[in-house]
């Protein structure tokens, strides 16, 4: 007599989706969607980027992920926070909270390029092993790197703060109690409560505009002509090496997931696979007017929470953002809020960009009791927080009839890899575990 199957947790702690049924499996693509709206949707506020397109790209470079991957890791990708010291640098925003549309459509360009690195950097794995690449960017230049982006962007969130500080406030206090005193969803999806609590705040001011809203259409194509990516040597320049941290972050994220899973997903399907699909992902949307994606950390929140690991879910997920991305109406009333709730919301997101490069340090057991890490650091940090906010921020040089400017995170990067390649004492060690 065969015994009867239950829907009960199994051993392994996963609940199946064939067992949960349909109406629940939508629930909890539903529940992906939400955790990783609030960040996704920020990054175009932040840019000057359209939030339909964010949306749109969102989905599909989800999909194109998990097309790369053979649908085997259960990761969401949404806007990239790490590259928005480049979008600030190529584009920055005016008082008015706009972008120039062709520094935007450079800056696309330059994030389209950061993508390939991606891509060159899977054929390296795979052609001689995940250990002898990474061995190039170890924790100590990579953590630099990811504090100094973080410090870097710190000035356009006081800005921001500055236009109305008592929904500023409004927007970290409940961001900072939610993820400190918070329980379930409320712990994994702060930034976003945070800023539908200061936009509640902002209603009550009377501090927000609904004419674009009104004034938009229900439907609408989520792409547009004008805003397809263009290729600059300075802007390209200036992105690319955020690429180095944000392989880093990929890695991180893949780690994460695994041990959420328990399943080794840099073994199989393979760390270049990820990378690739990362990679193209970021290409992808960039060259269409979309930001960078990344794997999202609040998506790996849910699968701990809900114990549903099935990619299925995720890929849902992305369907319900490509379907939202049709609806104008809907980025528009995200394009109400006023700048002063992006201001709270970003003061906390640009602070923990610059605490993730601490932990990546801290959790890799970089020894700055060495000189050569202390130096490496140290040049890195100087590099790119000095040369940036210098009166005539960048390095500028000619190359034949080519004029060339380097931020400062492009010079930060570029020192940090080569006095890490040439000074003795390299003990960092990449492994699959």
């Amino acid at each position: 007599m065969s015994e009867k199957k239950s829907n009960a947790i199994p051993e392994e702690g996963v609940y199946d989706v064939k067992t949960l049924g349909v109406g629940k499996t939508a629930l909890l693509g539903v529940q992906h969607t939400f955790a990783m709206f609030g960040a996704t949707v920020l990054v175009p506020l932040l840019t000057g980027l359209s939030v339909s397109t964010t949306l749109l790209m969102a989905g599909l470079g989800t999909l194109l992920f998990h097309l790369i991957t053979g649908g085997k890791v259960p990761a969401f990708l949404g806007s990239s926070f790490a590259f928005l010291g480049g979008y600030a640098a190529v584009a920055p925003l005016d008082e008015n909270g706009v972008a120039d549309p062709t520094q935007l459509a450079y800056a696309c360009g330059g994030v389209v390029i950061a993508g390939l690195v991606y891509l060159v950097v899977a054929a390296l794995i795979k052609l001689f092993g995940v250990e002898r690449v990474m061995r190039f960017f170890p924790p100590v230049v990579t953590g630099p790197i990811i504090i100094a982006i973080g410090l870097n962007l710190a000035p356009s969130a006081l800005n921001n703060c500055d236009t109305n500080w008592i929904i500023a406030l409004s927007a970290i206090a409940i961001i900072v109690v939610c993820n400190i005193w918070g329980k379930g969803m409320i712990k994994i999806i702060p930034i976003m409560l945070g800023v539908i609590g200061a936009y509640i705040v902002a209603l009550c001011l009377k501090e927000v505009d609904f004419t674009a809203m009104k004034e938009a259409d229900w439907f609408g194509l989520p792409v547009h002509k004008g805003s397809f990516a263009k290729f600059e040597v300075n802007a390209i320049i200036t992105i690319l090496p955020i690429s180095l941290a944000t392989m880093m972050e990929h890695i991180g994220d893949i780690s994460a997931i695994s041990a959420t899973t328990k399943r080794n997903y840099i073994a199989d399907p393979g760390l270049h696979r990820t990378l690739l699909g990362d990679g193209l992902a970021t290409s992808f949307s960039a060259f269409f007017g979309g930001p960078a994606n990344t794997t999202y950390g609040e998506n790996t929140g849910v699968l701990a929470l809900s114990r549903v690991y099935d990619p299925l879910v995720t890929r849902l997920a992305a369907c319900i953002a490509i379907v939202l991305s049709f609806s104008p109406k809907f980025a528009a009333l995200i394009n109400s809020m006023p700048a002063s709730v992006i201001g709270g919301a970003s003061l906390v997101l640009y602070g923990m960009i610059s605490a993730i490069g601490m932990r990546n340090i801290v959790e890799n057991k970089v020894d700055f009791t060495k000189s050569r890490n202390l130096i490496i650091a140290a040049l890195i940090l100087v590099c790119a927080l000095g040369i940036e906010h210098k009166a005539n921020p960048g390095v500028a040089f000619d190359i034949g009839d080519v004029h060339i400017k380097l931020s400062g995170l492009a010079v930060a990067a570029i020192v940090g890899i080569v006095m890490n390649a040439i000074l003795p004492g390299k003990d960092y060690e990449f492994s699959e575990e």
